[in-house]
């Protein structure tokens, strides 16, 4: 990408590296997740490169298996999240006014509760099911989007070209789809990306303390949980999974770091260039 740091590709090359693995891994896992192929904590022998798991499964299928749902879940509770604060916050930013007290106060009251608590309390009543998890995910993310979205939309909404788009009668929803969110964009892609990571870390965390996919289905967190009493005989099924989640994240935060840093480049340079279009005014006759 045009702009990007070094250590931003790095960490976007590490990030896609990940990706696909769990993208392709189920396509190329040696054996089924679920069949058990030797010994409990077996090491690695041939054939099977990472051992087995505490009930004997291969742990390379296994993690091949395990990281396209946590990867799923965390995307859709991500574009769930950002959508909904993004809305939030360009309503009372560019709206003002009444709705603006009522919607920031209302996520004032929302962020006051310890939110990871309340994830925690309604999957251990509700039970881990996959679209509770999203739900509880993206009301975590929505708060803090929607402040970073009404902050931008506040700089936004007295530009003069939404004010031309008011005199000509346009809509208030045709001004914030068309001319509010288009100028707000980098910010929130930026803080999807760091949602996207916090919500791998979550999802990953409930998993490990069971309130995610539940035994037998292969889980990168579930995995940690699972095989951590058997480190002494085989590491590898806890160390990597740890090592993914934690590849993953790093890359994921040095790309959207460098990608907030372009922006703020390119948003800098546009402004330099607007003002040194702007004439001189020029007093008295020319010499």
């Amino acid at each position: 990408m045009r702009g990007l740091s070094g250590l931003g590709r790095i960490g976007l090359a590490m990030a896609v590296a990940i990706i696909a693995i769990a993208g392709i891994g189920p396509f190329i896992a040696p054996h089924s997740p679920l069949q058990f192929v030797g010994l409990p904590f077996q090491p690695p022998a041939a054939g099977l490169p990472l051992g087995t798991d505490g009930l004997g499964r291969d742990v390379l299928s296994r993690i091949l298996t395990g990281g396209y749902k946590i990867l799923t879940l965390a995307a859709l509770a991500t574009i769930l999240g950002v959508m909904t604060g993004a809305l939030l916050g360009i309503l009372a930013g560019y709206l003002k006014g009444l709705l603006d007290e009522v919607v920031m106060r209302l996520l004032d009251v929302a962020m006051a509760f310890p939110q990871i608590i309340l994830a925690l309390l309604f999957v251990s009543i509700l039970g881990p099911k996959p679209w509770l998890l999203v739900l509880m995910v993206a009301a975590i993310h929505a708060p803090q989007v929607a402040r970073v979205a009404r902050a931008a939309s506040l700089r936004v909404a007295d530009a003069d070209f939404v004010r031309f788009a008011e005199m000509t009668a346009a809509s208030r929803w045709k001004i914030m789809t068309r001319e509010i969110l288009p100028n707000i964009i980098d910010p929130l892609v930026v803080e999807m990306g760091l949602r996207f990571t916090y919500s791998i870390a979550l999802i990953a965390g409930l998993s490990f303390l069971g309130l995610g996919p539940q035994p037998p289905a292969p889980d990168w967190g579930l995995m940690i949980n699972e095989n951590r009493i058997g480190m002494a005989q085989n590491p590898w099924p806890v160390v990597v999974p740890v090592l993914l989640i934690g590849l993953l994240t790093i890359g994921m935060n040095l790309f959207t770091d460098a990608l907030g840093r372009a922006a703020l480049a390119r948003h800098d340079g546009s402004r330099e260039a607007a003002e040194e279009t702007v004439p001189t005014p020029s007093f008295g006759p020319a010499a």
